[in-house]
């Protein structure tokens, strides 16, 4: 199966490094996305507890990644296009 994907989410995945063929699952490139985001979230809750970031500014950098990971956000059946669109565009 083929998947076309949209090239708002080709942009958000290449600035991660990641570009998918066509017959690349958009579940596969869904968790390893995932994983990439849980990784740094990670370092950065380690960091804060090594004291290299404030409590108080803890949360800023929190979002600041979740913006960075925005794909985390946008349900998978959206990153591709559908028969429909993929016909028009």
């Amino acid at each position: 199966m083929n998947f076309q994907y949209r090239p708002q989410v080709l942009n958000q995945l290449l600035s991660h490094g990641i570009c998918p063929t066509a017959q690349t699952e958009p579940e596969f490139v869904h968790d390893f996305v995932n994983d990439l985001y849980r990784y740094e979230l990670r370092r950065l809750r380690d960091r804060q507890m090594r004291g290299e970031i404030h409590k108080n500014v803890y949360a800023n950098y929190v979002v600041e990644l979740r913006k960075k990971y925005i794909l985390m956000s946008v349900p998978i059946r959206f990153w591709t296009l559908s028969d429909d669109e993929s016909d028009n565009f």
